[in-house]
């Protein structure tokens, strides 16, 4: 099987490289992105030395399906989606917040309850919780967007007292939030599945606001399967969760949780083969359609001649 691990292209109008932990971005002209989604995968912030088959084209047609999903929304990024390991689409200025919207207390607000704190953000919340129960109602829990660093959750009063983004744009991004995570649960409760936390980002460009980025991948969100789930909140056990958790736990299991002096575990062809089929599952399960792997051949070079025939139409 053969994975995306580095790419190293040169098209034409290029102007910048990006490489991140699992995308690489490409602009063109100043003008637009070109996002290879490589099949590097990273768990606590260590980029693992094997890349994954097909997991780069998994979070790629998730978020493309849910784009188009939630077009009728609010305008995204999107061009065009030239191969399944590729998306292209219009330049915008980020907005410097991420906007995280919480149906649950799970994760990360779950861990601050749980050391007492009741306000969130800026929100308050009521006692009485226990992990992973369902919210009142969902709750906006906006992060800054660290250059260097973790993200620090910030309220909505302090990212407009310190004129973050304009009250106006603000109110538009919560508004596009709320509205995106609820076509999100209702898309999720047809597959299954609960969508228990997620999160947005948004950018402006000529003026306009438009949906950037991926949603609702399970890189990007976290999903508990609806079957059995109170049940298993009843009776105090973990809910069962669709998300890459899998690979953490395989990773803590072997010795390793990023600390130094840990060395990440031999990665088999079974381990790998094993986390590929892991991802074309969610895939699966979140969309609902059957993946279809490429015809084979050199996937380099695949992606290459996708890209630059896309362009020459833009």
């Amino acid at each position: 099987m053969e994975a995306i691990k580095q790419t190293h292209y040169n098209f034409p109008g290029q102007t910048a490289f990006y490489k991140g932990k699992v995308r690489d971005v490409y602009t063109i002209e100043d003008k637009y992105l070109v996002m290879v989604v490589s099949d590097r995968i990273s768990a606590f912030d260590v980029v693992l030395p094997e890349p994954i088959p097909f997991k780069g084209q998994v979070l790629n047609q998730i978020a493309a399906t849910f784009l188009e999903a939630t077009a009728d929304i609010v305008p995204n990024w999107v061009v065009t989606v030239p191969d399944p390991s590729v998306t292209i689409g219009r330049m915008c200025e980020p907005f410097k917040v991420e906007m995280v919207i919480r149906g649950y207390l799970a994760g990360h607000a779950a861990r601050e309850y749980t050391a007492g704190k009741r306000t969130l953000c800026g929100v308050a919340l009521p006692e009485g919780l226990k992990e992973n129960d369902k919210l009142p109602e969902p709750i906006i829990t906006p992060t800054t967007k660290a250059s260097v660093g973790h993200d620090e959750d910030i309220s909505r009063e302090d990212i407009l007292a310190k004129g973050i983004v304009s009250e106006e744009d603000y109110l538009r991004l919560e508004q596009y939030t709320r509205a995106l995570y609820a076509r999100g649960t209702q898309i999720a409760a047809e597959r299954g599945l609960i969508l228990v936390d997620t999160k947005y980002e948004f950018g402006k460009a000529d003026g306009k606001i438009f949906l950037i980025d991926e949603i609702h991948t399970p890189d990007s969100s976290r999903y508990f399967y609806s079957e059995g789930y109170a049940e298993r909140q009843a009776s105090g056990e973990p809910q069962k969760q669709l998300s890459k958790e899998f690979v953490r736990k395989w990773l803590i299991e072997n010795g390793f949780q990023g600390k130094d002096g840990q060395t990440v575990p031999v990665m088999t062809p079974e381990i790998v083969k094993s986390i590929s089929d892991r991802y074309i599952e969610l895939y699966e399960q979140i969309t609902g359609k059957t993946f279809v792997k490429p015809a084979n051949g050199e996937v380099l070079k695949r992606v290459e001649d996708a890209v630059n025939l896309s362009l020459k139409t833009l």
